[in-house]
């Protein structure tokens, strides 16, 4: 039988045992990147990308269809309004508008023959059937008489009688001439209409010439040429992109986390990727109602007052705008953050030698750094290395 105290040194044995089994199996440490935070005063800035966003883009085009005769401007040219761009061919079309001025100008012809001819002729003709109405009405008067004293034949009064039906007939028709050719005639009005349709037809035939030729509809810069003379181009095809002038605004995407440093007619410090030392400045000028939610950013829009010479359209921009002083803050590298776009990001604690995922609320973001509300704090060594993962034994690099 094993005395008690033997038995308690055989226990601990084992013990001694397991532990040096684990401690020798056990994974070494992983070596990583931390920082430590800390509170510091930091001046906050808003930092986004977009680009050079042109007035407008104007695609030109035709709206006929039609051979290309000649192209008038190149890619790169600056056109003023009303510049000619793109000539089609107009012989058809020239052929048509001599035609139609050709039956405007019969049509003209009518009208002055109505008023100045027809008319006349048929006044006049009126004023001699109403005298022969006259004369035929006294023959019959005077015939009348004489067959009451049997000096003539009543076939005589007849014929009088017929010759007076006749002569009232032509007057009848005279003056319905006369009432035709007047201005409120039938035969005046079809003349008029006639011309005002003759006209019309003029009218349409040189729109459609002048639609051979493609002007520019306002100041502009020629960004792309599509057509070559001896083209076929037909209705709506485009011909060229314009960018018109005008002011030119910035478009860019801000996180919307920094939302509370945006107001309209705050001023920001812009530059281009091609000049990064020729800083300039960009009011905003219109701020998005909605967020992009794919994204999680805000649309802004900048004028510029002053835009520097060397600024052309979709030049990518970067843009700086000052915030607030943030007093005593805890600050992150950006990277150090872990699914830091989504609602669930955390980061990996160096605690006890142990990799240990902790939540976190983030603030602001600016040049690179996150501003931590929740999660984190003084001292915290924060894993940077992004292959580690939670659980992981780990030891700071030196």
């Amino acid at each position: 039988m094993i005395s008690g105290s033997r038995w308690l040194w055989m226990v601990l044995v084992l013990l001694l045992a397991a532990g040096a089994v684990y401690f020798v199996k056990r994974p070494k440490p992983l070596p990583v990147d931390v920082v430590v935070i800390k509170r510091e005063d930091v001046q906050t800035s808003v930092v986004a990308s977009g680009r050079v966003l042109a007035p407008a883009r104007v695609d030109v085009g035709s709206t006929i269809t039609g051979r290309v005769q000649r192209v008038a401007v190149r890619e790169g040219a600056r056109v003023s309004e009303g510049q000619l761009l793109v000539q089609l061919e107009q012989p058809e079309l020239n052929a048509a508008l001599l035609q139609a001025r050709a039956v405007r100008d019969r049509a003209q012809a009518r009208v002055e023959s109505v008023s100045k001819l027809a008319l006349p002729t048929a006044r006049e003709s009126q004023s001699q059937a109403e005298s022969n109405v006259l004369l035929a009405e006294r023959e019959w008067k005077r015939s009348q008489e004489l067959a009451t004293k049997g000096f003539i034949s009543q076939s005589r009064v007849d014929d009088s009688e017929r010759q007076v039906n006749v002569a009232r007939s032509q007057l009848a028709a005279s003056k319905s001439q006369v009432a035709a050719q007047s201005n409120q005639g039938a035969e005046s009005q079809q003349a008029r209409q006639q011309l005002v349709e003759a006209e019309a037809a003029v009218a349409l035939a040189q729109a459609r010439l002048a639609q051979t030729e493609i002007r520019a509809p306002a100041a502009a810069v020629v960004l792309e040429r599509i057509v070559e003379p001896g083209d076929i181009t037909q209705a709506a095809k485009r011909m060229m992109t314009l960018a018109l002038d005008g002011p030119s605004r910035l478009i860019v995407q801000v996180d919307e986390k920094n939302l509370p440093l945006l107001q309209m007619g705050r001023t920001a410090i812009a530059t281009v990727d091609a000049f990064p030392t020729d800083r300039f400045e960009a009011v905003i000028a219109y701020i998005s109602s909605g967020v992009d939610a794919s994204r999680g950013t805000v649309e802004l829009r900048l004028d510029i007052p002053k835009p520097p010479a060397f600024l052309k359209s979709d030049m990518t921009v970067s843009i700086e705008l000052a915030g607030p002083l943030l007093k005593q803050a805890l600050l992150l590298p950006a990277d150090a953050i872990r699914q830091l776009s989504s609602d669930a990001a955390y980061v990996l604690v160096n605690r006890s030698g142990e990799a240990t995922r902790v939540a976190v609320r983030t603030g602001l973001q600016m040049q690179g750094r996150v501003q931590m509300l929740q999660g984190v704090a003084p001292d915290d060594a924060v894993i940077l290395t992004r292959e580690i993962e939670a659980g992981a034994r780990v030891q700071a690099r030196r």
